[in-house]
């Protein structure tokens, strides 16, 4: 058993830290005073946190490609990932809070699926 996919639940809970951290920074409030994200960005230390997590995340996720048992999951989590980004690049500031919550939720969703499923086997 390869266990890559028993490192699921780690990854749930950055991309549940991760929707709490965009909404803070992209969230209603700043959309409701007219303030652009861009111009108040994270501190120093939840910039590099937030970066070492995506790069580590993703790594992990290609990772996975390898694993039989999160193939699948892989696959998919990357398909949500480019989907989301395509749409964000695309779509206003007022739309963006919308697209990275439905993104993140797909995301958490294949991450559940994949840690019941890893977890299941052990």
């Amino acid at each position: 058993m390869n266990s890559l996919p028993l490192l699921a639940p780690l990854f749930l809970a950055f991309e549940a830290w991760q929707l709490a951290i965009s909404e803070r920074y992209v969230g209603i409030k700043q959309i409701a005073r007219g303030a652009d994200p861009r111009e108040m960005g994270p501190g120093e230390g939840v910039a590099f946190l937030w970066t070492a997590g995506l790069f580590v995340y993703a790594l992990w996720t290609l990772a996975l490609l390898a694993t039989p048992t999160g193939r699948v999951y892989s696959l998919c989590l990357v398909a949500a990932t480019v989907a989301g980004y395509s749409i964000r690049r695309n779509c206003g500031l007022k739309k963006i809070l919308v697209v990275l919550t439905l993104e993140g939720a797909v995301r958490i969703g294949f991450l559940f699926g994949l840690s019941v499923t890893a977890w299941h086997r052990v």
